[in-house]
């Protein structure tokens, strides 16, 4: 069982899994950052500086004077502010990060790859035929070898 473990553990594609989760919880910290004290301020100031987790309507039927009161006398709430907020958060993580991915793809170019060989052609009707054919499939010649026809 040890040995299994071990052959399990220290595969290449199980260390390089363990790295891309290290890297993604601190990636998560400077999004979550990103969010938190960029955007949303400049969402709450464009918003006249409403706080969408205080939204929320008492499901016992009384009436509080803030959302802090209600915490206090420990009210049942339906907390829709706190559903919204998490909705924004995620919309504007994922845009997030989906610029970075998008960055990251754009440096990353992947090298061209190369250009196809030429086909070869049959010597007498220039056909193409395959690499490995002794005849002509258009014409029905005999072919010299392969090497013989890219010499001339």
């Amino acid at each position: 069982m040890w040995k299994e473990f071990k052959a399990f553990a220290f595969k290449g594609n199980v260390i390089d899994m363990a790295v891309g989760v290290m890297i993604g919880g601190a990636f998560s910290k400077i999004v979550t950052s990103l969010v938190n004290d960029i955007f949303m301020p400049l969402l709450s100031l464009l918003t006249g500086k409403i706080d969408f987790s205080t939204f929320y309507i008492p499901l016992d039927g009384k009436e509080y004077a803030s959302y802090q009161a209600a915490v206090d006398a420990n009210a049942p709430m339906f907390q829709y502010g706190s559903f919204l907020q998490s909705v924004l958060d995620f919309l504007l993580i994922s845009i997030c990060i989906f610029a970075f991915v998008k960055l990251v793809n754009r440096l990353h170019r992947r090298p061209e790859a190369p250009p196809p060989a030429p086909a070869r052609k049959c010597p007498y009707c220039y056909g193409e035929i395959d690499e490995h054919a002794t005849r002509c499939p258009h014409c029905t010649s005999e072919l010299p070898p392969a090497e013989l026809m890219e010499k001339a």
